[in-house]
């Protein structure tokens, strides 16, 4: 397949079909469709804004018309606004954290106390009427806290307008200028962005430098910057002949003046962010269903060699992904070179990009992952981060096992390892901890990214692995362009396999309860099992007997319900408050030893195996 890559034609196959895609339904006509045959409704903000970026400076000028629709059965009379930029500045909730927690993210520390007005970040709103109207709001760190002059009520909209100003801080935690590889702008969470509102009511976090809620809506964006600049992100370019890339003939005729408008429409997402700078190499190449995939990168010969194999790789991954939880709805995804290490946008990522091959392709299966596990399935990632960070490992960990691995039977290890670690600290906090409130940095890492993987990979210990197959693509099909929480992935498994699982999501999420199994002792034909730790499961017994042959049994867990498929042999179920367990075998027993595929996450498998 032809990858196209010379600058002077990099945008004029990019953007070329920029339309917006029926693939991707509205918001308002999901929420019509929704909303008839169910209780669930959501939010809906539709956002056109024209924005002007001054590149000597890093400060930026915008206007934005805000068309918000209240689906929810609540009269509201304040909104809310996140202007994240407000983070980057001495003496904020950010730079505080970061020097008060013991175990500071490498990235921060104490580099946004250092910070000159002129590299601070902000977010200021000069003006906001509502309907014509002047209403009065106020600015407290990261939120702004808007009170209405008219209610909002039920099932109507309303139209806000806004002026708003900008300063790009120093690149230190995902969003900045200049990061440490050159990339001039990446720009994340750099608009005021509205708060969601749910059946929980709203969600206004101060950016702490962890996860986002967003909400969703279609978004019509105008960027004006100096015209050496090249633009990558969320949405379709609508207009390539206006910026002067003639994208029939493959030559560059670049209108008169120093500045150019770049205009992208993204139809129902719930964020739009883009990257820019004048080194930018823009490379396309076509995967599944004729989505254009883009790469952005630095005009850097050390890296080239990598960029360019990345590109056959991002298409076997979309491939996979599709195949394995659902199809991408969108024309087009970026890869773009900027940020801080790797993050998730709508209908793209920035990643850090001078790594070896193996992680530039790692990095990126991680984060177009996220297009399903955030992006397309949009968990609230303050409060269920081990849901996107997770499932995300989960299923970016089964492509890197496959196309770049050694096919391990159990791909998973390394997130057992970092969970079992974690426990042993005795630092770990329950899952349901809210992504800012966790003790040490170390703890929320490996909850939101290994103990969440696992929550799936054990999955198929207990439903079986093509239950869980089935799972995951019920879950996006029943889902997708929605907020789902824990109980919406417990209970599509729950319905695939005919299991009930609210001891699982109960114990694994809400808990630290351990899963410790042993085998106490052998006699003879008799085998008694043992339960050590809290938190119940099922259990796979391997029996080796003496006369040389073997048997596989299988335990069901008495609240379980139900049984997972199986060839072993099944045994009579074992209910969670009696401590031990005797299985009857009919030969004299050589060696024992629980959950040969080792799925469960035993914390002691020391005692998993015995011989007599």
């Amino acid at each position: 397949m032809k990858v196209f890559s010379k600058i002077n034609i990099l945008l004029m196959l990019v953007f070329m079909s920029c339309k917006p895609q029926q693939e991707a339904m509205s918001s308002q006509q999901k929420m019509t469709s929704s909303s008839a045959t169910s209780t669930y409704w959501q939010q809906q903000v539709n956002y056109k804004m024209d924005v002007s970026m001054d590149v000597n400076n890093y400060q930026y000028t915008g206007t934005q018309k805000l068309v918000y629709t209240n689906n929810s059965p609540d009269v509201l009379d304040k909104v809310y606004y996140h202007l994240y930029f407000n983070a980057f500045q001495p003496g904020s909730e950010m730079d505080v954290r970061s020097r008060t927690i013991s175990d500071p993210d490498r990235r921060v520390r104490d580099r946004i106390s250092k910070l000159s007005d002129t590299e601070i970040g902000y977010l200021r709103v000069k003006s906001l009427t509502q309907n014509g109207k002047n209403i009065s709001y106020t600015t407290e760190g990261t939120i702004l806290e808007v009170t209405l002059n008219t209610p909002i009520q039920p099932g109507t909209s309303t139209t806000f307008d806004m002026s708003f100003e900008g300063q790009v801080p120093v690149q230190i935690r995902r969003s900045g200028r200049n990061n440490s590889e050159g990339v001039a702008l990446s720009m994340t969470q750099w608009y005021p962005k509205m708060a969601e509102y749910d059946f929980e009511g709203w969600h206004t976090p101060p950016y702490i430098g962890r996860e986002f809620h967003g909400v969703w809506g279609d978004f019509d964006v105008k960027i004006t910057i100096d015209k050496k600049y090249v633009l990558g992100g969320t949405g379709y370019l609508q207009n390539p002949n206006q910026i002067g890339y003639g994208y029939e003939t493959g030559t560059v005729e670049r209108p008169s003046g120093n500045t150019l408008t770049w205009h992208f429409k993204a139809p129902n997402v719930h964020d739009f962010t883009w990257a820019a700078d004048p080194d930018f190499v823009h490379d396309t190449y076509k995967g599944e269903n004729n989505v254009t995939l883009h790469f952005l990168y630095k005009n850097d010969p050390s890296i080239k060699e990598n960029w360019k194999k990345l590109q056959p790789k991002t298409a076997e991954m979309l491939s996979f992904f599709n195949k394995n939880i659902g199809t991408y709805p969108y024309k087009q995804y970026s890869v773009i070179q900027g940020g801080d290490g790797g993050m998730e946008y709508a209908m793209c990522t920035l990643i850090t990009g001078n790594r070896s091959f193996g992680s530039l392709v790692g990095v990126t299966a991680h984060e177009l992952a996220h297009t399903w596990f955030q992006f397309l399935l949009a968990t609230n990632e303050s409060k269920h981060e081990w849901m996107d960070e997770g499932f995300t490992s989960y299923i970016s960990t089964l492509f890197m096992n496959e196309y770049m691995g050694s096919k391990k039977e159990n791909p998973h290890t390394g997130a057992y390892g970092s969970y079992f670690r974690l426990v042993q600290s005795g630092k770990e906090q329950p899952l349901t901890t809210h992504a800012d409130r966790y003790e040490y940095n170390r703890a929320y890492s490996t909850a939101a990214y290994s103990k969440g993987q696992i929550f799936l990979a054990q999955l198929e210990y207990i439903i079986g692995k093509e239950n869980v197959e089935k799972t995951l693509k019920k879950y996006f099909q029943d889902f997708k362009f929605k907020h789902p929480t824990p109980n919406d992935i417990k209970r599509t498994a729950e319905k695939v396999s005919g299991i009930h699982l609210d001891w699982y999501l109960t114990d694994w999420a809400q808990t630290t309860n351990t899963i410790d199994y042993g085998v106490k002792e052998i006699n003879g034909k008799t085998i008694l099992l043992e339960r050590i730790g809290l938190m119940p499961m099922p259990i796979d017994i391997k029996v080796n007997y003496t006369d040389g042959s073997s048997e596989d049994f299988y335990i069901p867990l008495r609240m379980m319900r139900g049984e997972k498929p199986t060839k072993a042999t099944k045994k009579a179920d074992w209910a969670w408050a009696y401590p031990y367990y005797e299985l009857k075998t009919n030969k004299a027993v050589k060696s024992v030893e629980i959950d040969p595929s080792q799925l469960m996450a035993d914390i002691n498998r020391d005692n998993n195996v015995a011989r007599q």
